[in-house]
């Protein structure tokens, strides 16, 4: 496999600067190893860490670009292994994450808060939990072991969402036709 290697130097402040090179590398999938990141051989990575080494520059900076392979077998396993780790650790979060959904979404229906609100905000969380398991696994490029399991937990989320919402409009035609037998008029 081809890899880039990549390593840079900042001055202490501001630490701004060293923040969003690290927020920067994170987001390509980058894994740290031995004082060098390490990504894997992308036209799209390629073009994204030239911009950060132009960044870099810009705020007195240094950085340094290799391209090639690893040539011994254990080092390689070994950056295979920081690469499953750094996506299991995200894809724990989003496992997490979806757990916290679920129980918002139980809260929500055992006290019966079945109001368009809560559908607009749980369908919001929804969209950010797929859009950040989208990220990660663009960012995946070792299949790590709890992929599937994040991917289930986004799915089984919007099932419980696709149930809530049905919930909701249920309650809301039921007041309709509560407020028709009152006379009252409805929207």
């Amino acid at each position: 496999m081809k890899w880039m290697f990549f390593s840079y130097t900042l001055p202490s402040r501001p630490s701004r600067a060293r923040v969003s090179v690290w927020r920067q590398l994170r987001k390509l999938g980058a894994v740290n190893y031995q004082s060098l990141w390490v990504l894997p051989h992308s036209t799209e990575r390629l073009a994204e860490i030239r911009k950060l080494i132009e960044d870099i520059e810009g705020w007195k900076g240094q950085a340094i670009l290799i391209e090639g392979k690893v040539l011994n077998k254990d080092h390689e396993d070994r950056i295979r292994k920081a690469f499953i780790e750094s996506r299991d650790e995200e894809y724990g979060e989003i496992i997490e994450k979806c757990k916290d959904y679920a129980k918002e979404i139980r809260f929500e229906t055992s006290r019966q808060n079945f109001i368009f609100a809560e559908v607009e905000e749980n369908e919001e969380e929804l969209e950010k939990l797929k859009l950040w398991l989208k990220k990660v696994e663009k960012r995946d490029i070792v299949e790590a072991p709890l992929h599937k399991q994040a991917v289930e937990k986004v799915k089984a989320c919007e099932a419980l969402f696709q149930d809530f919402a049905l919930r909701v409009y249920e309650h809301s035609q039921g007041k309709d036709q509560e407020r028709r037998k009152r006379g009252e008029k409805t929207i």
